[in-house]
């Protein structure tokens, strides 16, 4: 381990955490070099305990100790920096106090996170990422075995839906897929019952699934605003719903998957 301390927030050697608050920017850079953002020590540890690597890590000095003791005795160049340098570099207070920019790991193949699961989540088109790392928060406490995400959601490794998962992005086998067609031929070869949740007129209520709940279920969920689009709706084994009361007609999606997962993973 390396530390280096930084003064200046305009050192080239901070260019993986600058601008952060800016999406857009991340969205394009992430990507293209490979990267994402962990924020706090604990989030860092669940980062390096499934198996990803840092590039580098930047501190606030009163967080050094806890940082060390996450990264033992790995190679990495750590920085240090008061907290007015961190919020100038990074766009915005640091309040956990230390960021790693983490070295993205190769995606599994649908068919390899599909093996040996009993109950998978699969999240359509999301687009925020608060409700992404919610999700994944979900599977991971409630029982789901792995998590499917559309090629368009929202990036479950971006800095916020890490952040807002509490690192439980890492807890949790997940991949992406491309082609909703593909994914119902993979699902189907795999003896999955598709489940999903939308309001529609010949839906299911949730409890009354669950009581007759097919051995492998893959509950599909769609984007905030429009839900599960005609063509998931109708490609799907059945379509359920979460009984409602007091004139609502739904959730925020990320809280459905709770309810739903606690349900069938029971």
């Amino acid at each position: 381990m390396r530390i280096e301390h930084i003064t200046d927030p305009d050192d080239s050697r901070l260019s993986d955490y600058r601008d952060l608050t800016d999406t857009m920017l991340r969205r394009v850079k992430e990507p293209a070099e490979g990267l994402y953002i962990a924020e706090s020590a604990k989030v860092i540890e669940r980062a390096l305990a499934a198996g990803h690597e840092p590039r580098s890590v930047l501190v606030q000095r009163r967080r050094l100790a806890s940082v060390e003791e996450a990264l033992g005795e790995r190679d990495v160049t750590v920085y240090v920096a008061p907290d007015d340098v961190l919020e100038v570099v990074t766009g915005y207070a640091v309040h956990r106090g230390a960021l790693a920019a983490m070295r993205r790991p190769a995606l599994p193949e649908v068919a390899k996170v599909l093996r040996d699961a009993r109950l998978v989540l699969i999240l359509d088109d999301l687009i925020e990422h608060t409700n992404t790392g919610s999700a994944f928060r979900a599977a991971a406490g409630l029982g789901a075995d792995a998590v499917l995400v559309s090629a368009r959601c929202a990036d479950p490794l971006y800095r916020r839906s890490v952040k807002v998962s509490m690192g439980t992005v890492f807890q949790v086998p997940w991949t992406r897929f491309d082609d909703w067609g593909d994914l119902v031929t993979q699902l189907h070869e795999h003896d999955f019952h598709i489940a999903a949740l939308a309001l529609s007129d010949d839906a299911v209520p949730l409890d009354a699934f669950r009581d007759q709940r097919p051995e492998r279920v893959a509950l599909v969920l769609g984007t905030e605003g429009d839900g599960l689009s005609r063509d998931v709706i109708d490609r799907a084994d059945t379509v359920v719903t979460i009984p409602m009361r007091g004139g609502v007609d739904s959730l925020n999606v990320a809280s459905a998957a709770a309810v739903a997962l606690w349900a069938l993973a029971g």
